[in-house]
């Protein structure tokens, strides 16, 4: 298998049209149609780029209620699950389809995978069996492996001696040699417990001091230590995509250092962006690829702060990410949330009772060691899983406008299936799409919104399909 198969190259271009100019008549695969003024044409002769598939965050010890602190105690997935409720998050959620769902688990060092060694200078498991419960669950959902990126280091390495705040504690050259050493050994520590390591991350949006594990870094130390730790990494895996900057991309903390330093550049994999919550026509109307350098961009960490899910939103951002943005993957947050924490709605794709939540005043159906999905958030990204296999290829589709509440976005699985997904992110009004498949074949349908999941719609035939889709929906349209 390529590497271009695999979505796994480091150093390939993903690049692609957005939108194209309307053809007035074409004929793909043997089928002819004349092109209508209102005609979306999917255009299987345009392939764009690879699509690697989804990734998620996963919540593998506590956090304080609000993102607010590190409790001593510990809140976890999947450790606060029973065995059934375990296998059942594996199934339903993390794998979905019969193969394969997600491809990455984002790990965060320093905050959930926040053990020490006894010097306080290598990450490891805070809690016996921490580390093989998480590659257990990697395994048994068929993830290929953890995006694992820094929150913080560990606390010998830090300014303040602590997980939260703070900096670095030197930054001359000796130090940061030594320093980046200490974070390949703990990519190799997460390699020899079974955890595979797909991507990595030198700092979780390295501008920010928080309440819960951080570390800021200026424009040059960042610079300066990615260019020691990058290669390291590499050393390891050439496969590892090494991400830069984890909130900003290229105008992030030390890219301006890092785009005038080609031999830097040059181990950066790909740009990696926070638009938490965004409205989704901010992929229409910024351009994160122009100024890349030929390098990857996507969006590795999506959620809503204010806890005010927006569903038909949440499906458009990864479509205009992939659509506008040739992003070949987009992470969502969390799977799951406590119970007890009050960012949990907007966090997560579901929530979990802890075992020691003994209040049921909230979320009373919640058993626990069970969970439950948070359906607004997980119906905009469940029928991506489902629908979009690893290393699936985006098509052009030429639309007659842009529309910012109707999204549509086009792809083949690798065994040259045709699928199309469109939006309607109207609240009050239907809205009928006109389709040129480009293929005489069937399509069957199936809706997904807020309070709906996977819901049929039968089959019609090609080449041409005529679809309404009701007020606030997603819908997909596979290839019978």
């Amino acid at each position: 298998m390529t590497d271009d198969q695999r979505g796994l190259s480091r150093r390939s271009v993903l690049r692609g049209a957005a939108v194209g100019g309307l053809a007035t008549a074409t004929s793909l695969g043997g089928v002819g149609v004349a092109a209508a003024a209102d005609m979306y044409r999917i255009r299987l002769d345009q392939p764009r780029q690879t699509l690697w598939g989804l990734g998620f965050e996963i919540q593998s010890d506590s956090i304080g209620s609000g993102s607010s602190g590190l409790p001593a105690s510990t809140s976890s997935v999947p450790f606060d699950l029973t065995a059934a409720e375990r296998d059942r998050l594996v199934e339903q959620m993390l794998k979905v389809r019969p193969d394969r769902g997600f491809r990455y688990c984002r790990l965060a060092l320093g905050l959930y995978l926040r053990g020490t060694n006894a010097a306080g200078t290598q990450m490891t498991e805070r809690f016996s069996g921490q580390a093989a419960g998480l590659a257990s669950l990697i395994a048994d959902a068929n993830i290929e492996g953890v995006s694992a990126e820094y929150w913080s280091p560990a606390p010998a390495w830090k300014s303040n001696n602590s997980f939260i705040g703070g900096t670095l504690r030197a930054t001359d050259g000796t130090f940061l040699d030594q320093f980046t050493s200490a974070l390949a050994t703990d990519v190799r520590y997460l390699r020899d417990h079974g955890i595979p390591v797909r991507m990595w991350g030198l700092q979780n949006e390295p501008e920010y001091s928080t309440s819960y594990s951080s570390c800021t870094y200026t424009d040059e130390l960042y610079h300066q230590t990615f260019r020691r730790a990058a290669p390291k990494i590499h050393a390891i895996d050439p496969s590892i995509i090494v991400t830069a900057d984890s909130s900003n991309g290229w105008s992030g903390k030390g890219s301006a250092q890092i785009l005038a330093d080609p031999t830097t550049l040059a181990q950066v994999d790909a740009w990696t962006y926070h638009r938490i919550g965004y409205d989704s026509n901010y992929q229409i109307d910024h351009d994160f690829v122009g100024p890349a350098r030929g390098k990857t961009v996507f969006n590795n960490e999506f959620e809503y702060l204010d806890n005010n899910l927006r569903c038909v939103n949440t499906a458009q951002s990864i479509m205009n990410w992939m659509t506008f943005q040739s992003a070949p993957t987009w992470f969502w947050l969390h799977a799951l949330k406590p119970t007890t924490n009050s960012e949990s709605p907007g966090y997560g794709l579901g929530y979990w009772r802890p075992p020691s939540d003994t209040d049921f005043s909230r979320f009373p159906d919640i058993a626990p060691g069970h969970w439950v999905f948070n359906d607004a958030n997980w119906n905009a990204v469940a029928g991506f899983v489902r629908f979009m296999p690893w290393d699936s290829r985006r098509i052009q589709v030429d639309e007659p406008a842009v529309l910012k509440d109707q999204r549509i976005m086009a792809w083949t699985t690798p065994q040259g299936k045709p699928v199309f997904a469109v939006t309607n992110r109207s609240t009050t009004q239907s809205f009928s799409y006109t389709v040129d498949t480009s293929t005489s074949s069937g399509f069957s349908g199936f809706r997904y919104g807020p309070t709906t999941n996977t819901q049929p719609l039968g089959s019609k035939p090609g080449p041409v399909l005529n679809i309404t889709v009701p007020a606030d929906s997603i819908e997909f349209w596979v290839r019978n």
